[in-house]
């Protein structure tokens, strides 16, 4: 931060609260657990529980999402990025096991 910034006042930031909804966090909580899953999936940084769970908190929020008036075609995003983590889990569980 510049000398010359100031950081925000209480006000400032209970007014950039009260303009993010609950959804718009989910999403980018939903993005980053997805991005984290592809990753754990991945050789080089695999952790297969780590994606079953990225898996699991997917699969739990698409319906809260869609219930909370999501967009429908971000939550059909959403529903196959999951189902390709699973694909790619699927192949990394296969991998593991030497398969």
């Amino acid at each position: 931060m510049a000398e010359s910034e100031q950081p925000p006042t209480e006000e400032e930031l209970r007014e950039a609260l009260d303009k993010v909804g609950v959804a718009d966090v989910l999403l980018q909580a939903i993005t980053a657990t997805a991005s984290l899953g592809f990753r754990r999936v991945s050789p080089e940084a695999r952790d297969l529980p780590q994606a079953r769970l990225a898996i699991e908190a997917l699969r739990a929020l698409e319906p809260v999402l869609r219930e909370g008036g999501v967009d429908d075609a971000v939550v059909r995003d959403l529903e196959q990025a999951r189902a390709n983590l699973q694909l790619a889990y699927a192949k990394a569980v296969e991998e593991s096991s030497g398969g």
